[in-house]
């Protein structure tokens, strides 16, 4: 209710034409009953999209791309760390040089020591594939946004700021103010995090598979010096191999290959669960 009256409020201002998109992911609080309450308010403003079962963040937010009938499209959390007021400054920039994305950095991240530890574990596998940083507070122009709605989605937990890497470079970054989460807690539990560290990992790196292929070579070469030495010291000085040697290094080398074969496992299990297409997401109920 907050958001949308700041929204309102600041957007109004500004003689900006708007239309607000709220979607509920599936939440077990009263969201759902907010979302009418404030397009009572509203409601020649707001779309409200009522989505039947929890699909995560970001398979929300393209659920809402597919109802934005503007050219600059702004996402948002509903938890008002980042202030409707702060708006202004991703048009501004959109305005200045016309960039395709433009994300809203928080000069001083208001987080929990776990979000912005698996915020900087997200960063070093997208390193490559986004410019500096990412949030959740971002400007897209249309074009993107079709982009990001037409790519075939082959991933349940889908992450929009890998993808939107995919399709420009043009992206830029202004500092904005970020505070403290007011009301309620994040949904972000850290086995979720976790998890979505993962998604992550797998689903848009093949770290894990090249992992598996240095260690490889570098556990063969360890192993084939290892074994030039016990050779050695067996022909020179008829020494026993000894019976704790050996269980050691079938150990070793047996948890190595479990390891290997569980991210290979992975990776197959993602792909078992692509010829299914399943949907991103589900939609119960819309009301525009």
């Amino acid at each position: 209710m907050d958001l949308a009256l700041k929204i309102n409020s600041e957007l109004s201002s500004k003689n900006i034409t708007y239309e607000l998109i709220l979607v509920n992911d599936n939440s077990i609080d009263e969201s759902w009953d907010k979302i009418l309450e404030i397009m009572k308010l509203f409601p020649d403003k707001i779309t409200g999209i009522d989505l039947s079962q929890n699909c995560g963040q970001h398979n929300a937010i393209i659920c809402g791309f597919h109802y934005c009938k503007y050219d600059v499209i702004i996402t948002m959390d509903d938890d008002l760390q980042h202030p409707p007021e702060e708006i202004d400054k991703l048009l501004n920039e959109y305005m200045s040089n016309g960039a395709d994305v433009v994300y809203g950095i928080p000069i001083v991240k208001q987080q929990t020591k776990t979000k912005m530890f698996a915020s900087f574990l997200t960063k070093l596998i997208e390193k490559r594939k986004i410019h500096n940083s990412y949030s959740s507070f971002r400007l897209i122009k249309k074009p993107i946004v079709t982009a990001l709605i037409n790519h075939p989605y082959h991933f349940n937990s889908l992450f929009i700021d890998v993808v939107i890497g995919w399709h420009t470079n043009f992206i830029k970054f202004v500092p904005v103010n970020h505070h403290k989460r007011e009301k309620g807690i994040s949904n972000y539990s850290v086995f979720k995090l976790i998890k979505l560290y993962l998604d992550l990992l797998i689903n848009y790196s093949a770290f894990p598979l090249k992992l598996i292929t240095y260690s490889g070579i570098l556990i063969s070469i360890i192993t084939f010096l290892i074994g030039i030495k016990f050779v050695y010291k067996k022909l020179s000085s008829n020494v026993p191999l000894g019976y704790t040697s050996i269980i050691v290094s079938i150990l070793f080398g047996t948890s190595i290959i479990l390891l290997c074969l569980g991210i290979i496992g992975q990776y197959i299990y993602r792909m078992y669960h692509f010829q299914h297409n399943k949907p991103t997401y589900s939609i119960r109920k819309i009301i525009r």
